[in-house]
């Protein structure tokens, strides 16, 4: 009887052992979280998250490694020499997809975390498209925090009120309307390019309209061709879409071009939803914008994934792990989401006090087609992305569609190896 009595006592030391990551006291004093949220809604969700943490946390000390510019460019050059380096954060951003699966985890350099989506019940919580984006060879790799549609239209009601417009459904509305607000001395459409990911991004909203969402994600998974004509159509509707743009576009970050909507001098924004967010954050309150999906898109939701791993390695394992505890709570993506201006990962969270937008957004995510973004991650691995990204920042310039749909074959005929 004392035998058994000792194996079981033996059995439950070992286990808890085990599971003192996840479940333990955190004895670690620092955590260190690395990201590219600076700016607006972004800044001021992290926040919140820090906030949560240290409620329960109290003793830690969070170090923010945060490195600004728009989707990360900058900051993930920099995370890749930190983690070549031996010189890991605790934990950091990145987006679920071939971001995360292709550039760490089949490098073998990131910390399972089945452990947490298994005692937190997350596998209930967390819908499967979701999860799937962090899943690989059976493990989860990373805790998804929000979902951020970047297939949107914003625009100036006021200024479509004042041409007696509406918001346009097609490409072709787009064009007509773009050809009123022209006439009139209205930049029909704005766009910041600086960050080097937005030309991409506007492209890949232009390619969705003309393919469709099966044949758009097709050019992903080597299913459809960039040789296809339908890719050539859509070079030729892009190259016109930016005879419509400021001539400033390359100079500009995306805030900066959202504040020509802001201040009447243009009509439109194709931007990503995080736009809501820094909108709330700047608490501007006169600007009465609406959104709509981008031209041709109604039924398809392109959505860009915020999630956070550990490295290998992480200096401070036990603070880390209850990082991602945290920010898999209900109440941590709760005010996440909200400050952020995206939806919860979670499908449980109380969204009665959200925002229009948010209410409207959740709404399409729960019946519309899901395609993946490159630019954002999700679609291709960083090499493509980056090949993506140059053809078409390129293109902006030189608008030749024969030797940018060149490039773009290529490209993929080398990623798809």
């Amino acid at each position: 009887m004392k035998r058994t009595l000792l194996l079981v006592i033996l059995v439950c030391v070992v286990f808890a052992i085990m599971l003192t990551p996840v479940l333990g006291e955190v004895k670690s004093t620092k955590c260190e979280i690395f990201s590219w949220w600076t700016v607006g809604g972004e800044a001021t969700g992290l926040k919140a998250l820090f906030t949560e943490y240290n409620k329960v946390n109290p003793k830690v000390e969070i170090i923010n490694a945060a490195i600004g510019t728009g989707a990360g460019n900058i900051a993930k050059a920099v995370l890749v020499s930190r983690m070549m380096g031996n010189d890991p954060p605790d934990s950091f951003q990145v987006h679920g997809g071939q971001e995360l699966i292709s550039t760490w985890v089949a490098a073998g350099k990131m910390q399972p975390v089945t452990s947490l989506f298994k005692t937190e019940d997350w596998e209930k919580s967390m819908p499967q498209g979701i999860r799937d984006l962090v899943q690989f060879k059976g493990d989860y790799w990373a805790v998804p925090v929000g979902i951020h549609r970047c297939n949107v239209t914003w625009y100036n009601k006021k200024v479509f009120a004042k041409y007696n417009l509406k918001v346009p459904v097609t490409l072709d509305d787009f064009f007509k309307a773009a050809e009123v607000f022209k006439a009139n001395g209205v930049l029909p459409l704005a766009l910041g390019a600086k960050s080097g990911y937005e030309l991409g991004m506007t492209f890949e909203t232009v390619l969705m309209a003309t393919l469709g969402p099966d044949a758009y994600l097709g050019l992903w998974n080597g299913k459809t061709k960039w040789s296809d004509p339908k890719v050539t159509a859509s070079l030729e509707t892009f190259k016109k879409m930016l005879s419509y743009i400021n001539s400033d576009y390359s100079a500009l970050s995306w805030d900066a071009a959202i504040d020509y909507v802001i201040k009447e001098k243009a009509a439109m924004l194709i931007q990503g939803d995080w736009v809501n967010g820094w909108i709330k954050a700047k608490k501007i309150t006169d600007f009465d914008y609406g959104w709509a999906p981008s031209p041709g898109t109604a039924g398809i939701f392109e959505p860009s994934n915020d999630t956070f791993g550990i490295p290998k390695g992480a200096p401070h394992m036990d603070a880390a792990m209850e990082w991602l505890r945290v920010i898999g709570s209900k109440k941590a993506q709760e005010v996440f989401a909200y400050n952020k201006g995206c939806i919860p990962a979670r499908t449980d969270v109380d969204m009665s006090n959200y925002d229009d937008y948010l209410k409207w957004s959740a709404k399409e995510w729960s019946k519309d087609k899901i395609v993946p973004s490159c630019v954002h991650g999700s679609a291709a691995k960083e090499s493509w992305i980056t090949e993506y990204k140059d053809a078409m920042n390129i293109f902006a310039s030189n608008q030749d569609i024969k030797a940018t749909q060149n490039v773009l074959v290529q490209a993929a005929e080398k990623a798809l190896k």
